[in-house]
């Protein structure tokens, strides 16, 4: 045990709400699969909370259990879901209209599918310029911060449910940056009750959770609870966040290939990344705007992870360029190319060429089961603000005012292990030890 042992968990709650600020396709494929998994009709593949083991001890111990044996977490027979989306309708119309599931599946799934209806969302068109919201809240800023919370008390209420998280899987925001109103909570208080139009949606839905004592995760490039005001309330609210991006595809191979490169001191001279995918995300990110945002947390990643400042001759002249295009015949199966020019010893040339024809939305949903039940598991631990030992599952993560975010994937997974070990009062594993010499 550590010596600062932390006080025993609380057992997880029976029922977890789980709110979806956007229900298209990463969102409806979440709840039809996890429907679907706890039905016994497929495997939540991809998920640590349900699949992955975790080493306690030395490895001369053979402690290897589940992560859900090592915390207490709520089982998926207790999750419930909800949400708001800008186009109405239930869960299951949210998946004819994605096509991202099996149609044979999801009919096994309907009644439960249909049993969800979306909530009416907070919709301001200028931050989603290509997308035309049908089924959207009345009023200004004020209101619409007011209805959300009034949401979620409700949905807590008619659920019977002590406590819920909401995640952030909508469409992505044109690019903005904190500006004055966002920079204290009065400034941000104010801005919405002057219907200020430097306080995007997303930001609403962060300021609904965080004042109902929800745990709130941004799936998007959008600003989020990334604000200076929202993550001081968060902090005074003893409410956790975690964002921003979530980490699916091309993004996610650059996390485990770059580290690659500085590890073994390959120098790289390029990295030109190309996308094309079909579904709602690629018609959005082809406006401009929400383009330079999605672009932002993108080109962070091999910047922070092979740090050119510190190794010029390899790494300063790197060119980094990423290209996002709408190709409407590919729908939710998006294709990532990358070209890598790399040179090895005395500066000789080589390349890289990957080409990864990945499903977006498959790999999405299970970071948002895991999201939704990690941050649950941290609320209960007492922790609060930005959880930046959930940075595995993000593209840009939020970290502490003055720390760079960590990028490379497996000291994320390090440190996403080694915070549930301290959690649970077992020791971190540091790897300082060998086979012959552990006591």
């Amino acid at each position: 045990m550590t010596e600062t042992q932390p006080a025993p968990l609380p057992a997880a709650p029976r029922r977890l709400g789980v709110l979806l600020q956007g229900v298209g396709a990463v969102g409806s494929t979440f709840i039809a699969g996890t429907l679907a998994a706890r039905r016994g009709l497929g495997e939540p593949v991809g998920s640590l909370t349900q699949l992955a083991h975790i080493r306690l001890g030395k490895r001369t111990e053979h402690r290897n259990p589940m992560i859900k044996e090592l915390v207490p977490l709520t089982e998926l027979d207790g999750l419930v879901f909800g949400g708001w989306d800008i186009f109405g309708g239930n869960v299951f119309d949210a998946c004819e209209t994605a096509q991202v599931l099996d149609g044979r599946l999801t009919a096994q799934l309907r009644d439960e599918l249909e049993a969800i209806e979306v909530m009416p969302g907070a919709f301001d068109p200028s931050y989603v310029k290509r997308l035309n919201g049908t089924h959207v809240k009345p009023g200004g800023r004020r209101a619409w911060a007011d209805a959300l919370r009034a949401d979620i008390r409700r949905f807590k209420a008619a659920n019977d449910l002590a406590e819920c998280v909401v995640i952030n899987c909508s469409s992505t925001e044109v690019y903005s940056v904190a500006g004055p109103a966002h920079q204290s909570v009065a400034a941000f208080e104010a801005a919405l009750d002057a219907d200020d139009p430097s306080v995007g949606p997303s930001m609403l839905y962060a300021y609904a959770a965080i004042m109902e004592g929800c745990p709130y995760a941004n799936g998007t490039p959008s600003l989020g609870a990334d604000v200076p005001a929202l993550l001081a309330l968060a902090d005074a609210k003893g409410t956790p966040l975690a964002g921003k991006d979530f980490k699916t595809g091309q993004t996610l191979l650059k996390t485990v290939l770059a580290p690659m490169f500085k590890a073994r001191m390959l120098g790289v001279r390029g990295w030109f990344s190309t996308n094309i995918l079909g579904n709602r995300d690629g018609e959005v990110l082809d406006e401009p705007g929400a383009f330079r945002s999605k672009e932002m947390t993108k080109l962070g990643v091999i910047d922070t992870i092979l740090q050119p400042d510190v190794y010029p001759s390899l790494y300063k002249d790197l060119y980094h360029k990423v290209r996002i295009n709408y190709y409407p015949p590919r729908g939710d199966s998006k294709e990532g190319w990358d070209n890598i020019d790399i040179f090895g010893w005395l500066g000789y040339p080589m390349q890289i060429k990957v080409d990864f024809l990945c499903r977006d939305s498959i790999l999405a949903a299970p970071i948002l089961l895991d999201l939704a039940l990690l941050l649950n598991l941290a609320q209960r631990a007492g922790r609060k603000g930005v959880q930046e030992w959930l940075s595995f599952y993000w593209k840009s993560p939020v970290t502490a005012p003055d720390v760079y975010a960590e990028h490379d994937l497996f000291i994320q997974l390090t440190k996403l292990k080694n915070n549930l070990r301290h959690m649970a009062g077992e020791e971190l594993i540091t790897h300082l030890g060998t086979e012959y010499y552990e006591e």
